[in-house]
């Protein structure tokens, strides 16, 4: 029994909330990357017989793959994280991500291999997807099965705030790559070196994660009883309402963040007709409001509770959508910065909190099942085709649409969570 206890014994504070905050920000760049390179240059290269405006449709549908891989990461992810443990399958969701990642920087392009490039291309976005379905909610369940008393949000916002901290990292090398290199030089190879690059943070991922010893939840849970046999079946069983509201929680989180940035950037650029590095710089700009409001949130929602701040955040949100229009439509790139910090802001409101709300809603033996699907099905809805649907609705009927759209997805996660009540298992 005691080397049982010994087994379990808690790592410091600093490696947990490190280790939750680095895995989340490897696995947000390696997604940032693709998003931003789908933004960019994967229509030309990978659609070349389309029309500009197909290209960049087909290349923003390549995403919406992942999102539909997510669930199925977060049902194998979750299972084996409900049953053998958060630690080895934190491992393994990282270097699937990964690896999936690093292959891309090696793809060939649709002139070099025909019809296998796209597909080669979605193969590998699936695998992306798959494994950061199992990536966040393992991060969150690091992060708050090791919070003492009254942290549980603040400790939940450190795998959030990897999100700002990815993107930065991203999209700060493409402005740096863009710079440096002519646009031929870019198109040609230069877009790979961020896909070749993850292999390093990968590895700073790895040696953090691999020196963590089980949560004290996890811990209790499997010394109290046996776990789920089928975690998912349990799940769907005895907590269908909280997965089902929880799911529906998320929208507004998503289509807050892939409107300001997938989209933003490709309207600005293909649209508006700024340079690539320049609206990234005018991104990179807004970025830090997101990760103020992620701290704020934090705790707020620890000195309230993390529902009432996401209800906050989904009211800032259908506001976001009324100013899309008159401020992103602007041609005016300190309108557009002005806009994408609101928004991004907004959007730490409607992200922070889930690290800590999520995980609550579910007890232990099947958290990591509940939380990751709850997070990833969501996902699916929120932003799964939110670029394409916003760029189609963009190019039929100006912004005014695209603002709606974000505005009835804040509405639904309002709906959903005021049909929630405050949950906190232990």
């Amino acid at each position: 029994m005691a080397n049982s206890s010994a087994a379990v014994t808690p790592p410091s504070t600093r490696r947990v909330l490190t280790a939750s905050l680095v895995g989340t920000a490897v696995e947000f760049y390696d997604f940032y990357i693709y998003a931003t390179a789908a933004s960019l240059v994967f229509g030309p290269l990978f659609f070349p017989s389309a029309s500009p405006s197909m290209q960049l449709l087909s290349s923003y549908a390549t995403m919406a793959v992942a999102f539909f891989a997510r669930p199925l990461g977060a049902v194998v992810f979750g299972h084996y994280g409900d049953r053998i443990g958060r630690k080895s399958t934190l491992v393994a969701s990282l270097m699937l991500m990964g690896g999936s990642t690093v292959a891309i920087a090696f793809l060939p392009t649709y002139a070099q291999a025909g019809a296998l490039a796209p597909i080669l291309l979605c193969l590998l976005r699936f695998g992306q997807g798959f494994g950061l379905g199992g990536e966040w909610g393992g991060a969150a369940l690091l992060a708050v099965e090791n919070a003492p008393p009254g942290w549980r949000a603040r400790y939940g916002m450190f795998p959030q705030l990897g999100a700002p901290v990815g993107f930065i990292a991203a999209n700060g090398l493409f402005l740096i790559l863009g710079m440096a290199l002519t646009p031929e030089q870019f198109q040609s190879w230069g877009w790979r070196i961020p896909f070749l690059g993850s292999i390093l943070l990968v590895g700073v991922g790895l040696w953090v994660r691999l020196k963590l010893t089980e949560t004290p939840s996890f811990a209790k849970a499997l010394a109290e009883e046996a776990p789920s046999t089928v975690p998912l079946a349990e799940l769907f069983k005895r907590h269908l309402m909280p997965t089902i509201a929880g799911t529906f929680a998320v929208v507004a989180c998503f289509a807050v963040f892939y409107l300001s940035t997938a989209f933003a950037l490709g309207y600005g650029v293909q649209t508006q007709g700024h340079s690539r590095e320049t609206f990234l710089g005018v991104q990179l700009g807004a970025i830090g409001f997101m990760a103020l409001g992620i701290v704020i949130a934090g705790y707020w929602a620890d000195a309230t509770n993390p529902r009432r701040v996401l209800m906050a955040g989904c009211l800032m949100a259908v506001v976001v959508g009324v100013l899309l229009a008159p401020m992103l439509g602007a041609h005016s790139l300190l309108s557009s910065w002005a806009f994408l910090s609101l928004a991004l802001l907004t959007m730490g409101f409607v992200y922070g909190p889930l690290g800590a709300f999520l995980p609550g809603l579910f007890p232990a033996r099947v958290r990591y099942t509940g939380a990751s699907m709850a997070f990833n099905v969501g996902g699916i809805i929120g932003g799964g085709l939110t670029p394409v649907v916003a760029q189609a609705l963009s190019s039929q009927g100006g912004l005014v649409p695209v603002g709606v759209y974000l505005g009835v997805a804040a509405l639904i996660s309002l709906v959903a969570l005021s049909m929630l009540k405050n949950e906190h298992h232990d």
